[in-house]
């Protein structure tokens, strides 16, 4: 539809350029000629005037004048091509004579007049009323005459009715001619559609089909054109990728599989030497003091080893995409109390104040209560290593549609583009820093996986010096989206009242 369109414009467009064209190029043509036969009819009425009777009235000879160029050929040739003509001689009011004037006076123009007052050839355009009563454009051209009568004007009305019969023809032409090729664009535009845009449509419709499983969808080919090179470069991409993804599912197969065994082979020689650390940190007081400290370590080595296999297994799955939740109506306020509780030891250990600012109604939302709690004790314990032993603010608030938890700090903050990084694998913005809670560098990586399962976000912000804030927000009802945020992301933002 479209081409059609812009063809039609296209075509609009040529017709007015060409009928514009030719419209000059024919009144150009009438001028030249028409210019020519004023000339020569001026030389001859001022000769029939120098010549003629000077007793007469002005008006008998004007009369006479016109009547002998009425009646003489001015010129066969130019005659011919301008066609029939009508003649006015005028003597203005004002002259040293008494004013006259033959022939229709009416049809000259009052601002072509004044021009030939002034003592200059002019001419113009116009229109005049026929015997039938339409109007016809007509070319006059007037010009001053030294002739024996004293400022003596000629004009010549040239009809233009053969150009005009030419014009509509030609526009006739090119109306005809506009049809007859958009008709030819249309079936052009219908065959280009059947062979191109039906095909292209197809692919789409096929390339949909695939994108939603369905695998075994192919394109049809058909001949040997550009179409069918591109269905069957379709074809060919259609089936590398099936066997990529069937090589993938194989692959996400093994991994999980890999997962369970290392969870149990892992864990039961962990288990044994977890038996043997436990009995020795019993009886490490009946050691001297180098053992005693090696069992000390080999203990705490342990938990952070069970810790570290234990995060491990849990970003596994949620690399193999078998991380399920276990959703359960529950107020939130019970995940907070006991990451609270969890991480209380390290806030005493390190003199930070942990402060909590909760709603006064309880807020109820779907959530799994595992998942959520280690998100918060993860960020509670990371700003108790990066507080500076200030305090760590807790807040939470709900607008109805979705429940938003921050937890900042005001220690040593993040750095511009430490607000996406803080959140990979292992990462650390201060290697050399000691780290109070024992952490393994997983705690946020496990965490915004957490909060994605929940359909929610966890986003970080934070200046350096001023420390950093951790936002999480959650929908109310499991599978909905999250548009907003009850709490805003900004350092500033954090004075809620109560």
């Amino acid at each position: 539809m479209s081409t059609l369109v812009l063809s039609l414009m296209v075509l609009l467009i040529l017709g007015f350029v060409l009928s514009s064209q030719i419209t000059d190029r024919l009144l150009d043509l009438k001028l030249r000629a028409a210019t020519e036969v004023v000339d020569r009819a001026r030389v001859a009425v001022e000769r029939d005037l120098v010549g003629g009777d000077t007793s007469a009235s002005i008006t008998n000879r004007l009369r006479q004048t016109r009547s002998i160029l009425t009646d003489r050929d001015v010129d066969a040739n130019a005659s011919g091509v301008v066609g029939t003509f009508d003649t006015v001689l005028v003597v203005p009011a004002g002259g040293p004579q008494e004013t006259a004037s033959v022939g229709p006076i009416s049809e000259i123009p009052a601002t072509l007049r004044r021009t030939v007052d002034g003592g200059r050839i002019a001419y113009q355009y116009s229109s005049i009323t026929n015997d039938s009563g339409t109007r016809t454009p007509v070319l006059v051209i007037g010009t001053p005459t030294s002739a024996g009568v004293s400022d003596l004007q000629l004009y010549l009305v040239f009809p233009l009715s053969s150009e005009e019969n030419t014009l509509s023809l030609v526009r006739g032409i090119l109306f005809t001619g506009g049809l007859v090729l958009l008709g030819l664009l249309a079936a052009i535009s219908l065959l280009v559609s059947r062979q191109v845009v039906i095909p292209v449509r197809s692919a789409a419709r096929i390339a949909v089909r695939f994108a939603d499983g369905r695998l075994k969808e192919r394109m049809p080919v058909r001949g040997e054109d550009d179409m069918a090179r591109l269905a069957m470069s379709f074809n060919d991409m259609a089936e590398s990728l099936s066997k990529q993804i069937s090589q993938l599912e194989e692959f996400g197969g093994l991994q999980r599989q890999f997962t369970s065994d290392v969870s149990h082979e892992l864990r039961t020689p962990l288990t044994t030497v977890r038996m043997a650390a436990d009995v020795l940190y019993e009886r490490r007081d009946e050691l001297d003091p180098m053992r005693k400290r090696s069992v000390e370590l080999l203990d705490k080595e342990l938990d952070r080893f069970e810790t570290l296999l234990g995060e491990l297994l849990e970003i596994s799955r949620h690399d193999a995409g078998v991380a399920e939740l276990s959703t359960e109506k529950l107020d939130l306020t019970v995940p907070i109390e006991a990451a609270l509780a969890t991480v209380r030891h390290l806030a005493d250990d390190t003199d930070t104040t942990l402060e909590v600012n909760l709603p006064a109604e309880p807020v109820i939302a779907d959530i799994d209560p595992r998942r959520v709690e280690r998100i918060l004790r993860n960020l509670l314990a990371n700003a108790i290593d990066h507080g500076e032993q200030k305090p760590v603010t807790l807040t939470m608030r709900s607008d109805g549609d979705a429940v938003a938890i921050t937890v900042r700090d005001r220690g040593v903050g993040l750095k511009p583009g430490e607000e996406k990084l803080v959140f990979n694998r292992f990462w650390r913005s201060d290697p050399s820093r000691f780290r109070r809670s024992g952490g393994t560098g997983l705690g946020l990586a496990i965490s915004i996986e957490d909060a994605r399962l929940h359909n929610g976000r966890l986003e970080a912000s934070g200046e350096p010096g001023k420390g950093a804030i951790f936002r999480l927000t959650l929908p109310l009802v499991r599978g909905h989206k999250v548009l907003g945020s009850p709490l805003p992301l900004k350092m500033s933002a954090q004075a809620v009242d109560e």
